[in-house]
């Protein structure tokens, strides 16, 4: 059986979470557009005008000419914003760039991105990931570790780059903090955390108390629009990857969501 039928259409994949990748399995605007539509479940603000960079690296060699300005106006029909293109050959440059996005090289080296995507249950299927981009980042002194004593407030984004991140203050709402290794909140943890964010699997997100938005790690997040479960909620509880699962277990019992 052919491998692409066991590919979705297209896939959002997270890392930093500064642009997304979207990552194209097929040109045929029809799948993508109800890819799409089951991916946001009809929520109309599911992304927020993210930056997107188009990667064609997954489609087939015989899947035909991309309609580039219906798969931009597709992409912003959904508020996905595209500024690039990735993995296209050279001679597209000129068709890509008539478009108004630029053409990064297909063997562009980017450290912090995963090396394939792997979705995690959540309510949307959606798994996110990571386009070139420099969030600002917070000094970290030379050390392995950044430390924030303020609040993180909404809006704000920290991005301790190549090391852990400790908090010591509340995380608000609309707050994102980032780390390239584990993520440690010693008050409130709201907002988003996406630990591990240049592919480490190992790192993890402690909290004393967990009420996020979205956690991530090396990737593979999970969204909580519902609420964090209530066995964990408010309580010391840490996030940590197995497989392709997110775990979520407190921090003093033996307990796993």
């Amino acid at each position: 059986m052919s491998k692409s039928l066991f590919q979705k259409p297209i896939e959002i994949k997270i890392s930093t979470v500064v642009a997304v990748s979207a990552i194209l399995a097929t040109a045929d605007s029809i799948a993508l557009d109800a890819a799409l539509a089951e991916m946001t479940g009809g929520t109309a603000d599911f992304f927020e005008d993210d930056l997107t960079v188009i990667d064609v690296a997954a489609l087939a060699a015989g899947c035909g000419q991309i309609d580039w300005g219906g798969l931009i106006a597709l992409l912003k029909k959904y508020r996905l914003n595209p500024v690039a293109v990735r993995n296209a050959p050279a001679e597209l440059a000129e068709e890509i760039a008539a478009h108004g996005l630029t053409l990064e090289p297909a063997n562009a080296k980017r450290d912090e991105e995963p090396p394939k995507p792997k979705p995690a249950p959540a309510p949307a299927p959606v798994a996110v990931a990571a386009a070139q981009a420099q969030p600002p980042a917070a000094a970290s002194n030379g050390t392995d570790v950044m430390i924030i004593d303020t609040p993180v407030r909404a809006g704000q984004r920290i991005y301790a780059r190549g090391c852990d991140l400790v908090v010591t203050a509340v995380v608000n709402n609309g707050a994102e903090i980032i780390a390239d290794g584990s993520i440690h909140v010693y008050n409130t943890l709201n907002g988003r955390a996406l630990a591990g964010a240049s592919g480490n699997a190992q790192a993890r997100i402690f909290a004393l108390n967990m009420a996020p938005e979205l956690v991530s790690i090396a990737g593979v997040y999970s969204t909580f629009e519902d609420g964090f479960p209530t066995e964990y909620a408010r309580s010391p509880t840490q996030i940590r990857l197995v497989g392709d699962r997110i775990d979520i277990l407190s921090v003093n019992t033996a307990n796993r969501a």
